[in-house]
């Protein structure tokens, strides 16, 4: 039996990803449904990127966001054994251009690959990429706007598979199953409270019916719904800061996007991890520079965020939010308190722009710490500290800026009270 490596790519987009039926000019599995596909013999590495840009013209817009672990099959009907090796890109865009091997293509949510007729193991390509808890759970990379899509999609996952085993043997009851899924999530980032909230929404909103297929549902409609409301935000956020000189730090996706409306922008470069600096090269490399379209881009240490506040002309100090304490104080990255405390001084007003889902529903504070390793790695009997978040009084910030609109403490408070209403799914476990 002859064996052959081959690449399995799915490129995924707002929580779907791009399946591809395959044409009749193809060698194996003609009119099948498939990820990005090719022969993947000597670096798979290499395999995976070219199969991209050659079937749909979208590598310039992906990056790798996992790589599975290598599993192999054998086709009979072939004499082949196929060595398949799973990968996962995020791409920021969805226009495709796909060559002669691709009849017709479509962005779906991965659960449809199990409702189509597809290349053989497909889902188990898939499975090999596909979020879990325990990513959720590790991730240090990125904020809770996009940690609390991918809770979401474990979500959604398991609850297809729990259907599926359902309506093999009958009648069965995956509630329990499903919720400790759930219980799972909303226990792995206390501290980022989207996480907790959409995964609480989609529970309450599928209790009615307490079944996988309603899981899977409510689900897919949170995943949409948090891109909205993220988008809502930042658009918000862009229209209060347009044609103005804002500083920021560290990263979050949805401050990112309202970032290009400003005239110029002082980014903190954010250490030990500085994700400071990739805001700014992705606001130069989107024409935001002196002879761009957008903003002029100005890279500084987190040292000088004072300095830059009392001696640089900042019409407003923009940051981003894991959490929004009931009372209107801001969880986000450490640096946030006292970047906030010197804008107050110079009486430069203070956005923390997020999703009225980052409103927690208790008063509970959870501070990650980094790798202290991150901080001091050498020899000499030095403790090192790498708080990954603090807490930024209320007092001290202008507006919390969401999808609703701008929230001062008594609107933070209200939507709280809406939020803590979504966890009573618990109480009927």
């Amino acid at each position: 039996m002859d064996e052959t490596h081959v690449v399995t790519c799915f490129l995924r987009n707002r929580g779907e990803v791009l399946l591809l039926r395959r044409s009749e000019e193809v060698g194996s599995y003609p009119g099948k449904w498939a990820g990005v596909a090719g022969h993947a013999e000597g670096d798979p590495d290499a395999a995976a990127r070219a199969e991209i840009a050659e079937e749909t013209g979208l590598l310039d817009a992906c990056a790798l966001a996992r790589e599975g672990v290598t599993f192999e099959f054998e086709d009979e009907a072939l004499g082949t054994r196929w060595v398949v090796h799973p990968y996962l890109f995020d791409c920021d865009r969805r226009d495709a251009e796909t060559d002669w091997e691709s009849a017709e293509s479509e962005w779906v949510h991965p659960t449809e690959i199990r409702r189509r007729d597809t290349v053989p193991n497909l889902w188990a390509s898939y499975s090999r990429v596909a979020p879990t808890v325990q990513q959720v759970a590790d991730d240090a990379d990125h904020g809770s706007a996009y940690l609390s899509v991918r809770a979401l999609e474990v979500l959604r996952d398991r609850a297809r598979s729990f259907a599926e085993r359902a309506s093999r043997r009958g009648a069965s009851d995956d509630w329990p199953r499903l919720a400790a899924v759930a219980e799972r999530l909303l226990d792995v980032r206390p501290s980022m409270a989207a996480v907790g909230n959409r995964v609480n929404r989609a529970m309450a909103e599928a209790e009615g019916d307490r079944s996988a297929a309603a899981v899977e549902r409510a689900a897919r409609e949170g995943i949409e719904r948090a891109y909205r409301a993220d988008e809502g935000a930042a658009e918000n956020a862009a229209d209060e800061i347009r044609g103005d000189r804002v500083l920021t730090l560290s990263r979050s996706g949805t401050v990112l996007d309202a970032l290009p409306a400003a005239r110029r922008v002082f980014v903190a470069e954010s250490r030990p991890a500085r994700e400071g600096v990739g805001v700014a090269e992705e606001l130069a490399a989107n024409g935001g520079n002196s002879e761009g379209s957008g903003p002029r881009v100005t890279l500084h240490t987190d040292a000088a965020i004072s300095h830059v506040l009392a001696t640089e002309d900042v019409d407003a100090l923009v940051v981003g939010a894991d959490a929004v304490l009931p009372d209107g104080r801001v969880v986000n990255k450490t640096g946030t308190r006292g970047a906030a405390l010197a804008a107050n001084r110079e009486g430069v007003p203070v956005y923390a722009v997020a999703a009225s889902d980052k409103v927690r529903t208790d008063d509970a504070v959870h501070l990650e710490d980094g790798d202290p390793e991150a901080v001091y790695d050498g020899d000499a009997g030095i403790e090192a500290l790498n708080p990954t978040f603090d807490v930024t009084p209320a007092s001290a910030v202008s507006e919390v800026i969401t999808e609703r609109g701008a929230l001062d403490e008594q609107g933070v408070s209200a939507v709280a009270t809406e939020l803590r209403e979504l966890s009573a799914w618990r109480d009927g476990e």
